[in-house]
């Protein structure tokens, strides 16, 4: 779909790009270039098959030999090097110092880390920039002298300025929510949190198995017409003899009195655009940047059930909540009832969210072989009890995501829906392809419109392929609730955030270079905000920045097109752009990546390195 006169050779591409927007083609940088670079196979033969009239270019032998390499540039880059951002800094600066309480570490002469604040400095790599975007933001900058923009707001003797009438504006707001306090973290560790309402479902749950023996099934309980509610998955009173559960504080009613079907809180999304979670990079400043192009509806990043009762501090970053962020839930995975239903009911007591959703289409193994993602389609009596418990235990809808099945030509979506209506699921959104297909072919949006049929009353939404209005609009018309923008073949919300926009004004934007730019530059702002701008957090805005170029370098310009709209599933040839920066963003060299993060980020660290998640996103 291109126009000649921007295609150009994967040499020229690369030279073009050296020689920094100037058009220096000598054959000798060429050949350089092409043996430096080792390409992809798939991009080799991609570009074989877009040669003059659409013939391959190479011969049959050479092709078998290929089909072999093809397979290697697949799949995640899970040998690559694990390069944390506090490994960047040796010599890091004691929080009490940063934070204006020196001499007061309670750890001292056993801290490990620095006191003196000229030692520090003495070692600390030079600053990024003359402006600090937390300090410009919010009159006050809480990483002091470790600030690697210090600069902007450090006064005599490295005091820390602050804006007393800009701070004062933002006293008292909280702009992110669902935090982990520490003494919860305490409380998890220690397993004293009580979970009170789960444990009722679950001894209920032991209580109903009766002399079923070990792998007894729910389904031979069920009544003659075939309703799967067997009376072992309801809420049941107490067990005579058990022990009492400790109270404190004044009875209300909502202890003794459980909340109906119809009293719990609705969630009204009909019709509107919802931002998938994305495992990655469906962070909170890619969120807040999709929420500014008019997403409706966001969720955090898939959560593991396990990691999040442990109180793990990472897995808990997951559930963070933007001020910005009006209809915000959380997704879950787990392959088990009593973790999914515990997990459920500490969350809807400690954090805010408007939906709990359940991940059952996660097809990589390592989620799969433990009987979680979509190993829980194949798994119904299981699926059930953690549907049933998490509804049982949770105040807010609870939302599931499904594939079409797990095997490619066995689609078994159409039974499990109808199903998950009735086990009180209030949403259902369904991927339209199998995990066998992940992420690959085109998405069934026939199949998708017969199960949103089925689905009738019950919201169901379609995911698959969505990457212009007019995608949107096929999609809509097959009857379904609303579309979900997330991870396909390509990512629609990942190769072009703006999506969101050009859904509601119905229009293909033709998005300048410069405003490209201009969107990376607020993640960067938004990244240092939520990660901090002393190095650690400098160099984790980085890290995710690159790992979201490795999706942005696959848009298309509109304006280079012939044909609209870009295909998902279409990668395109080496091209030059209308000017340098919108060819340098074209580019799938890891190292024109690290390129543009230093456009925003300044230089990269001397040991840094980086390799994409995924194999087919790159090459050096």
């Amino acid at each position: 779909p291109f126009p000649r006169r921007f295609l150009t050779s994967k040499e020229q591409f690369h030279a073009y790009l050296r020689a920094g927007g100037e058009e220096e083609e000598e054959e000798k940088e060429e050949e350089q270039v092409s043996s430096a670079q080792s390409e992809p196979p798939a991009k080799r033969a991609k570009a074989e098959e877009l040669g003059q009239d659409g013939e391959s270019q190479g011969n049959a032998g050479e092709e078998e030999k290929e089909r072999p390499e093809k397979k290697r540039a697949r799949g995640q880059n899970k040998s690559r090097p694990c390069m944390k951002p506090n490994c960047y800094e040796q010599s890091r600066l004691c929080p009490s110092v940063t934070q204006g309480c020196g001499g007061q570490c309670h750890f001292g002469p056993r801290c490990r880390f620095l006191h003196d604040v000229s030692e520090y400095l003495a070692a600390k790599p030079a600053d990024l920039g003359r402006r600090c975007v937390l300090f410009d933001t919010f009159g006050r900058c809480p990483y002091g002298v470790t600030c690697r923009f210090g600069q902007a707001h450090l006064g005599d003797g490295h005091q820390n300025l602050v804006n007393a009438a800009l701070a004062q504006q933002w006293e008292g707001k909280v702009l992110v929510r669902n935090g982990l306090s520490k003494e919860l973290q305490q409380q998890l560790r220690k397993r004293k949190f009580s979970f009170h309402k789960a444990e009722e479902f679950l001894r209920g749950l032991r209580g109903g198995k009766g002399g079923k023996g070990k792998g007894g099934s729910t389904e031979n309980s069920q009544g003659a017409e075939g309703d799967p509610k067997p009376e072992a998955l309801q809420s049941s009173p107490r067990a005579e003899g058990a022990p009492s559960i400790p109270t404190l504080g004044p009875l209300t009613d909502e202890d003794i009195t459980k909340l109906r079907p119809c009293e719990k809180k609705k969630l009204d999304i009909q019709g509107k655009l919802y931002l998938a979670p994305l495992t990655t990079c469906g962070n909170l400043p890619f969120r807040r940047i999709c929420k500014g192009f008019g997403a409706d509806v966001t969720c955090g990043e898939m959560a593991v059930c396990t990691n999040l009762l442990q109180g793990q501090s990472s897995e808990w970053a997951l559930l963070k909540r933007h001020h910005t962020e009006d209809i915000f839930g959380v997704q879950l995975e787990g392959a088990f009832p009593d973790t999914m239903t515990k997990c459920a009911e500490l969350l809807n007591r400690t954090i805010n969210v408007d939906f709990v959703d359940i991940n059952v289409g996660c097809p990589i193994d390592l989620v799969y072989k433990k009987g979680g993602g979509c190993a829980l389609m194949t798994r119904s009596n299981k699926f059930e009890q953690i549907v049933r418990g998490m509804n049982s235990v949770l105040d807010v809808p609870l939302t599931v995501k499904i594939r079409t099945g797990v095997q490619e030509k066995v689609n078994v979506a159409h039974k499990i829906i109808p199903r998950l209506r009735e086990w009180g699921a209030s949403m259902v959104t369904l991927h339209g392809r199998s995990r066998e297909q992940r992420y690959t072919r085109s998405a069934d949006w026939d199949y998708i419109a017969e199960c949103a049929r089925l689905a009738s009353p019950m919201p169901l939404f379609g995911n698959g392929d969505i990457l212009s209005y007019e995608d949107a609009n096929r999609a809509m018309q097959m009857g379904v609730s609303g579309i979900m923008i997330a991870r396909q073949v390509s990512v629609g919300a990942l190769i072009k955030p703006w999506l969101f926009t050009e859904i509601k004004e119905q229009r293909h934007w033709d998005i300048s270079s410069r405003e490209r730019f201009d969107i990376l530059k607020d993640f960067t702002n938004y990244g240092l905000e939520h990660w901090g701008s002393d190095t650690q957090g400098v160099e984790k805005t980085r890290k995710f920045l690159l790992e979201w170029l490795s999706f942005l370098c696959r848009y298309i310009p509109v304006g280079l097109l012939e044909h609209l709209p870009q295909r998902i599933n279409e990668r395109p040839p080496y091209y030059l752009g209308r000017d340098y920066l919108e060819t340098l963003m074209a580019s799938q060299n890891v190292d024109d990546w690290i390129k543009i993060s230093e456009l925003l980020l300044g230089p990269v660290p001397p040991s840094f390195t980086f390799l994409p998640k995924h194999k087919a996103n790159s090459y050096r």
